[in-house]
């Protein structure tokens, strides 16, 4: 149900993955969904749900076959939307970083500010130093991404994200290629950002995080949304079969 405040509307969405050779995928199947501003939206479900997918759909990197998408007033998914602004307000986190690496830390933040925003130097670097303390990093603007741990280095991707001021911050398995001693830290951030009242829709397989930061949690298998609730609700009384089998062997 959506309501006035809902900043993200998915309605009816339908992906099918066609490879040469292979049994078309139903990535998506009739997803529909909102989230309010403020609200963090957590995903959870097993590998090939379609988790992933129904991200990358919200800023346009993966385009659907049919059905609705509007962020902020902003329709994603009609022909004429223009997918650059719309990423300036929906901000994403990737699993594997996406810094440049031959850009240091301060220039990876600076640099999509300085092109994007037009903001200048000195302003991009001010706002760079002050979300690299921020995200708990304030002294490794100079270092590199090779010289960063993989926590160090997705603290960077989460503060670029930051500095442009998205409306919207989709993260997609965030932690899931750091090594567990990092794991922890940025996931601390993350739920950091949601105290702040960062709208979020979040992909992970930590259902700590699901439990404790999410306001609602979505469950998919099979590219359909099978279940949803609070985290209380998902999981202490999930109600249908597919999930309490999914969460009894995670748990």
């Amino acid at each position: 149900m959506t309501s006035q405040t809902s900043i993200v509307v998915v309605e009816n969405i339908n992906k099918t993955f066609h490879s040469k050779g292979h049994t078309p995928v139903k990535a998506l199947q009739h997803v529909s969904n909102h989230v309010d501003k403020g609200e963090v939206l957590v995903v959870i479900g097993p590998s090939g749900s379609g988790k992933s997918t129904f991200l990358r759909t919200l800023n346009g990197l993966e385009p659907v076959d049919d059905g609705v998408i509007i962020i902020d007033g902003v329709e994603v998914t009609s022909p004429k939307a223009n997918l650059n602004k719309l990423r300036q307000n929906v901000g994403m986190v990737f699993q594997h970083f996406n810094l440049y690496q031959h850009k240091t830390a301060l220039e990876n933040i600076t640099m999509p500010q300085i092109v994007v925003l037009k903001r200048t130097k000195s302003k991009a670097n001010e706002i760079g130093n002050q979300l690299l303390a921020r995200v708990g990093i304030g002294d490794k603007g100079d270092s590199y991404p090779s010289e960063l741990s993989g926590g160090q280095q997705q603290r960077v991707a989460i503060a670029r994200t930051l500095a442009m001021t998205p409306k919207v911050m989709l993260f997609d398995e965030a932690t899931s290629a750091l090594d567990p001693e990092t794991v922890g830290g940025v996931l601390d951030l993350m739920k950091e950002l949601a105290a702040d009242g960062t709208t979020m829709v979040v992909v992970t397989h930590e259902m700590g995080f699901a439990r404790e930061a999410a306001d609602r949690v979505i469950f998919m298998d099979e590219g359909a949304i099978i279940e949803e609730g609070t985290p209380d609700e998902v999981f202490d009384n999930p109600q249908h079969e597919r999930t309490k089998l999914f969460l009894s062997q995670i748990l």
